[in-house]
């Protein structure tokens, strides 16, 4: 098997709480607990979950805006090594996209003058002509044109600012692309540009994508992997194809229920609500984290955490009852709610 460009082993990344900030309660935000996977070059690999399940901290993680707590993350064969030299020369390898273009991008800045920053920052194309010829080539690439270069972003349309963020995420040849939400704060039709421009990106320059998102549908078109995280961990470890046809764990059929039918007249997927809430990654459930909203839970998904086993096939799923489900088994019948009293019995009973 060929070594895969990004590689994370047994990640975790907690965060102290209370004490004044210092931690001094003892508790702990376990935001990432214990998650590996790969992602292959030149692939996208979808990480998708509901909010608070960890995506997000798992891309921070991976750029070092977050440190990890423990764990091992390599890049290309070699292990991040999150001191300062070590984070200069991995914002060469790796970059990322954010969710809000607005939020992103400095307002006093031109576009020209952000995209051109990270050439400015690791010394790359030295020259001013150089640079402004490479901040165009850029533009050109995500589909603007030099005329941007002096504007500045309010005079941007969402999508267009989205467009420069990718530029300067570009602006030093990344292999690796971590894409936060990428297209979650733009209109629908925009969406399709944005995630159009992206799969062209990455056929024409062989780009690498962590594309982490809570839209299903979406990330079923840029994926070629998925994994579902629920509370600081996975769930389940799919081939796109596979994971939409056949969802192996509770949780992900649960999310793909929630997607309508694309077609006009389309089969509809049976609907699978969840109930409650999701719990605090302060004290998460024991065994399953899932148990507690789980149709299919039994008394001994509280004693057990599931690890991530292999299937019939390359895909993982972390679930005692995986093999019962995917055979068909039947939900635990709920409880039946007590009848409403008639008229007459409330007033015998008043």
């Amino acid at each position: 098997m060929s070594t895969p460009l990004l590689e994370a082993i047994d990640l975790q990344v907690h965060f102290p709480v209370g004490g004044g900030g210092l931690g001094r309660s003892g508790k702990v935000v376990r935001a990432v607990d214990g998650v590996s996977f790969r992602v292959e070059r030149g692939k996208t690999l979808g990480l998708v979950g509901e909010s608070g399940s960890g995506k997000s901290t798992i891309g921070l993680s991976i750029l070092g805006l977050e440190r990890p707590t423990g764990g091992r993350v390599l890049l290309d064969g070699a292990e991040l090594d999150f001191s300062r030299a070590g984070l200069r020369e991995l914002r060469t390898k790796a970059t990322m996209v954010f969710q809000d273009p607005n939020a992103s991008l400095n307002p006093r800045r031109s576009v020209g003058a952000s995209v051109r920053e990270p050439l400015e920052i690791h010394g790359l194309h030295r020259g001013r002509e150089a640079r402004k010829a490479r901040v165009g080539e850029l533009l050109d690439l995500v589909g603007l044109s030099t005329r941007f270069e002096d504007r500045y972003p309010h005079e941007l349309s969402g999508g267009q600012r989205q467009r420069v963020g990718i530029a300067r995420a570009l602006a030093c040849e990344p292999e690796l692309i971590i894409l936060d939400e990428p297209v979650s704060a733009l209109d629908v039709s925009v969406q399709s540009q944005i995630m159009n421009l992206l799969k062209r990106l990455q056929a024409e320059l062989g780009l690498t994508y962590l594309f982490i998102a809570h839209d299903l549908a979406v990330v079923e078109y840029m994926s070629h992997e998925v994994l579902v995280m629920y509370v600081g961990k996975i769930m389940e470890r799919a081939s796109r194809d596979s994971l939409y046809r056949s969802p192996r764990h509770p949780y992900t059929k649960a999310l793909l229920s929630a997607i309508p039918s694309a077609e006009p007249g389309g089969q509809e997927r049976e609907r699978m609500l969840i109930e409650g809430e999701i719990p605090s990654p302060i004290s998460p459930p024991s065994g399953c984290r899932f148990r507690t909203r789980c149709p299919w839970a039994v008394a001994e998904c509280a004693e057990v955490d599931p690890p991530l086993a292999a299937m019939d096939t390359s895909d993982a799923v972390a679930c005692i009852r995986a093999d019962e489900i995917a055979a068909g088994a039947p939900p635990n019948e709920a409880p039946t709610p007590p009848p409403i009293p008639s008229s007459e019995a409330r007033d015998e009973l008043s």
